[in-house]
């Protein structure tokens, strides 16, 4: 597979461009924002957000945006046999949802094709490319549940993720990661996911003791401290609640 283009474009003037696939590529336009009028092979459609336009290979794609009428997109010019098994009977225009797995492939991607030569990654850009191309087959074939919350607790979500495992991780840092107080942080954390915020960081810390317990040969000690539990008697308790068993118990079973 190869990347000939990828990119984000957002229009809030009159604007147009006129494409024409060549060779084996295929052209992937995701509308994000705002409305935009294609024609495809003399055929007009008005898209809005949500709206997958997929441009075979010798096709005719025409796009126009007028004053007014803000347009954004994610957009993905490639090429390859596999790409071409996949999306050769695929619709030209099909409505998905812009879940956040999907939308967070897409731009991760676009970072990649836009850091310089010396430091740029063929094989990250092909692992993306191929977990987005994936995403985009599911979404068009109603092959994947689409789960919606805002923004803000996605990033929240992240942020426990990524610090969860740290020593003196605290509530009070994930709502000033969003500008929010805790209180109201609290309150959005539960009615999303259903679950509090150091609930969440539990179930982190869990799954972390457990892949250290079956992966490696450190302590118990040492995944207590390295999971963030701090101490292995802190773990033990918490760990028991959740799974039934002591941690020495868990481990002598896997």
């Amino acid at each position: 597979m190869r990347i000939n283009f990828c990119g984000y474009s957002y229009h809030n003037q009159s604007f147009f461009t006129s494409h024409q696939s060549r060779y084996s590529s295929y052209l992937f336009r995701l509308q994000t924002d705002g409305i935009a009028k294609v024609n495809i092979n003399g055929n007009t459609a008005i898209v809005e957000k949500g709206d997958l336009l997929i441009i075979k290979p010798e096709e005719k794609y025409e796009l126009y945006t007028e004053d007014g009428a803000n347009s954004g997109d994610f957009h993905l010019y490639c090429e390859g046999d596999w790409i071409h098994q996949r999306f050769d009977q695929a619709p030209s225009l099909t409505k998905i949802d812009l879940d956040e797995t999907l939308m967070d492939l897409w731009h991760h991607l676009i970072i990649e094709e836009r850091r310089p030569l010396k430091e740029y990654s063929h094989e990250l850009s092909y692992y993306l490319l191929y977990a987005l191309c994936i995403s985009l087959d599911r979404q068009i074939n109603g092959e994947t549940t689409v789960i919606h919350r805002p923004y803000t607790v996605t990033k929240m979500m992240r942020y426990i993720e990524e610090h969860a495992t740290r020593q003196g991780f605290r509530v009070q840092e994930v709502a000033d990661q969003c500008h929010l107080s805790i209180s109201r942080a609290v309150h959005l954390f539960k009615e999303h996911v259903g679950m509090t915020i150091m609930d969440y960081a539990q179930q982190i810390r869990i799954a972390t003791a457990k892949n250290q317990m079956k992966y490696t040969t450190m302590t118990l000690d040492n995944i207590a401290q390295n999971s963030g539990f701090g101490s292995y008697s802190y773990l033990h308790r918490v760990f028991k609640k959740h799974t039934g068993i002591s941690p020495g118990k868990y481990r002598n079973k896997i």
